[in-house]
């Protein structure tokens, strides 16, 4: 008995002191709020929305093309010639953005426009969107997280929002026993389903990882957590998600997790390995699966994380860009790609789809008769957004005395180009970039945005391309990069006017910007994150 007692009183003693803890972190973070001038987020985020609903009615304008971001979601509009985006993030260095901006992209007039309404989801990032041809078009959103200004907070949502694509109107579904908050999960649609696999949290001093699957019923508005049989793929966020033309299958493909190897040191894990989730034969309520490991066939992407993938027709998908991370316990440096591959879903095999390029016989020619002379100085259909892609460099960074980093975008992969080139073929693509938006209409593939780092420095991009994947013959250029744009305030200066520049205009640009004129620092413990 008094054993008990006594393993009774030392439970009861650590309780109390993980709560004295809680509250000691609390009173801290408080402290360091209150000095950077910043609100707690949940008032941030109540701020932003009560906005949103003193707008008296839905407004949609032809505008330009939306502002830098990265950590958003472009999908395709089901039935109509259309790209639909939707949220995201901005950093400069100094201060985070989140918005909550619905644009649609008219892809045969090139057309920006943006719906403004009195009711929508609050601004985020690394959140999902699923599209469906029901009603005259839905687009479905799940999660996703907000960041503070000074990203020293962070809220992850689990709210799942309907966008009622013919009425213009968000509506907030309501049903109980969904998914945790987390963002960097995956969510497809399956027949009459909605299936949401993966994901993270990040509670500052700590975080989770996650490895279960939810169901959402779009006819009875139901969630059901799936408990597939078999050995399951370790926790992560990130990863492809992709399911068979006949969704009786479901692939997984890589992602990102990290770990407290010791005190205030994490170690990340790029993941390649692959999954088919499978559905039961002789199940008709569409809730019993199963976790098959399989071994990925063909020519596979090397290691790395923060790609985006799109389904690219029948049992196909489409995959872009990403990084890999080389990491010690003092440093962090990522490795950018900007190559395309084909996946088969259904045979588990991976393809690099090389773009052909415009041939360009004078170009070779001249190179041959040793002529050095501007082989574009009598072209006059040669595209200026061509000549800008090539010359740009990230590494090219001039900083000023106000601690402000200003930065040219572009950067090529010059082995390829140098092949390219032999064969007489000019090629032009996307710089390297990670958490791009991908959508497919058409067999066409298109590209926007995304985000691009260099040492502590990190890039948030606003470019739009689009290729023929049938023909994979060149990348077309629908908005070059600006690099006027490009502005890196170092967080560490002490300047005054670190505020000043083309990146505060950007980030004042969107629907959901926080007027501040105050420096903020990152957060010390700030960890790139894939969406």
């Amino acid at each position: 008995m008094g054993k008990k007692k006594e393993n009774k009183k030392k439970g009861k003693g650590a309780e109390k002191t993980a709560l004295k803890t809680e509250k000691k972190a609390a009173q801290k973070l408080k402290r360091e709020l209150k000095a950077k001038g910043e609100e707690i987020i949940e008032q941030i985020i109540a701020q932003s929305q009560e906005e949103d609903r003193k707008r008296k009615a839905t407004t949609v304008e032809v505008t330009d093309p939306p502002s830098l971001r990265t950590n958003f979601t472009l999908t395709a509009h089901p039935d109509k010639d259309e790209l639909i985006l939707f949220g995201g993030e901005y950093f400069n260095g100094s201060k985070t953005v989140m918005y909550n901006d619905l644009y649609i992209y008219n892809i045969k007039k090139k057309e920006w426009v943006i719906i403004k309404t009195s009711n929508s989801p609050a601004p985020r990032s690394s959140h999902q969107a699923v599209a469906m041809s029901r009603g005259g078009g839905q687009l479905w959103v799940f999660g996703g997280e907000f960041d503070s200004p000074s990203q020293s907070q962070f809220h992850h949502f689990n709210d799942l929002w309907l966008f009622h694509l013919q009425d213009r109107r968000w509506e907030k579904v309501s049903a109980v026993n969904g998914p945790s908050g987390r963002s960097g999960h995956r969510m497809i649609a399956l027949k009459k389903q909605l299936m949401v696999f993966g994901g993270f949290q990040d509670y500052i001093r700590d975080y989770k990882y996650f490895n279960d699957v939810h169901v959402f019923d779009i006819e009875t508005y139901s969630w059901h957590r799936l408990e597939p049989s078999g050995l399951p793929p370790a926790p992560r966020s990130g990863c492809c998600l992709v399911p068979t033309v006949d969704g009786t299958k479901v692939l997984m493909y890589g992602g990102y997790s990290k770990e407290r190897v010791k005190k205030d040191v994490d170690k990340g894990s790029t993941h390649r390995d692959m999954y088919y989730l499978h559905s039961e034969k002789t199940d008709s309520s569409g809730l019993k699966w199963k976790w098959v490991s399989t071994k990925p066939g063909g020519t596979k992407p090397s290691p790395r994380c923060g790609f985006s993938v799109v389904v690219s027709g029948p049992n196909k998908a489409a995959m872009f860009g990403g990084v890999y991370d080389e990491e010690d316990e003092d440093d962090l440096s990522g490795t950018f790609y900007g190559d395309l591959y084909q996946l088969e879903v259904d045979k588990a095999r991976w393809h690099p789809l090389t773009i052909a390029g415009k041939k360009d016989v004078r170009r070779r020619r001249r190179r041959e008769k040793g002529n050095t002379e501007d082989v574009n100085s009598d072209d006059d259909n040669h595209d200026v957004s061509d000549t800008m892609l090539e010359t740009m460099n990230l590494d090219e960074v001039k900083t000023s005395g106000d601690g402000i980093f200003t930065v040219s975008v572009g950067g090529v992969n010059r082995l390829e180009d140098m092949e390219a080139e032999t064969s007489g073929a000019h090629v032009t693509r996307p710089r390297p970039r990670m958490n791009a938006g991908l959508a497919v209409k058409h067999g066409v593939l298109y590209v926007y945005g995304g985000s691009y780092e260099d040492g502590d420095r990190q890039f948030t991009l606003g470019d739009m391309y689009s290729i023929d994947l049938h023909k994979l013959t060149e990348w077309q250029v629908l908005i070059p990069p600006d690099i006027q744009q490009q502005v890196w305030i170092d967080s560490s200066s002490d300047s005054s006017s670190s505020d000043e520049g083309d990146g505060k205009d950007q980030a004042e640009g969107g629907e959901d910007s926080e007027e501040d004129d105050s420096d903020e620092e990152t957060s010390d413990e700030e960890e790139m994150e894939t969406g």
